[in-house]
């Protein structure tokens, strides 16, 4: 993988070097604005600014994504006669969520978790609703057979089986709030990393968009590799 990704910054070097263009950088400029930019403390605020509203629409979506997957998945009336809202809200493009969210709410921070969240619950509560109709009944009535109690039964015999499911939710769905995170920032917010990259565009500033997208990514794969993929190991572990 390191091979690929070096090769890939050469060939990106030598392009920039033969065209002479200057709205392709060289990767040196490009970690030389990176490095200028977390210099000045610019760079550190915006990306925090948008971890903390990737992290409540995150957690906001999960909670309520969840609870309306496991009551579709679990009752069979409930689920047809939402089904149809589930997939409205499934096609729903973002950028038509994001927009009423700020002229209904207003520009602030409610509006913009808000609008985050409910592009993402809908995929929540798809995936969870699958989860939900899989659990196995022969597992559910060893249970009671057993005299497992309801919390025995929760830890070791439910839990476990929507386990892949929810872990699978997560890291779709954070993939997912990422990248609406940044849409919301550019419409309507005054820090993120969504912001600066709007202020870039508008300037035509391309070596600060190369710059913080470089950042990004490499933020969201720390958080993939060191939590999410373990995470999701661990959860599926009980599978083998």
């Amino acid at each position: 993988m390191v091979g690929s990704l070096l090769t890939l910054v050469l060939l990106w070097h030598l392009l920039a070097v033969i065209l002479q263009n200057k709205y392709l950088p060289t990767p040196v400029e490009v970690v030389d604005v990176l490095a200028r930019e977390a210099g000045n403390g610019d760079l550190v605020k915006h990306i925090v600014a948008t971890l903390m509203r990737v992290a409540a629409a995150f957690v906001i979506s999960m909670l309520i994504g969840t609870a309306i997957g496991l009551a579709l998945g679990l009752y069979r009336t409930a689920d047809k006669f939402f089904d149809a809202w589930l997939i409205l809200f499934l096609n729903l493009p973002a950028l038509v969520t994001i927009t009423l969210c700020y002229i209904w709410f207003g520009l602030s921070e409610a509006a913009a978790v808000t609008a985050v969240a409910l592009n993402k619950i809908p995929n929540v509560a798809v995936n969870m609703r699958e989860g939900a109709r899989a659990l196995s009944r022969d597992l559910a009535e060893m249970a009671v057979i057993y005299k497992f109690g309801w919390w025995r039964t929760l830890r070791h015999v439910t839990l476990p089986q929507l386990a892949p499911f929810f872990a699978a939710s997560a890291r779709s769905g954070l993939g997912l709030v990422w990248k609406i995170v940044l849409v919301v920032e550019a419409f309507g917010r005054s820090t993120g990393v969504g912001y600066r990259l709007n202020i870039a565009f508008q300037e035509f500033d391309v070596t600060t968009i190369l710059a913080y997208a470089l950042a990004f990514i490499i933020i969201v794969q720390i958080i993939e590799f060191t939590i999410l993929q373990p995470l999701q190991a661990k959860v599926t572990a009980w599978r083998r």
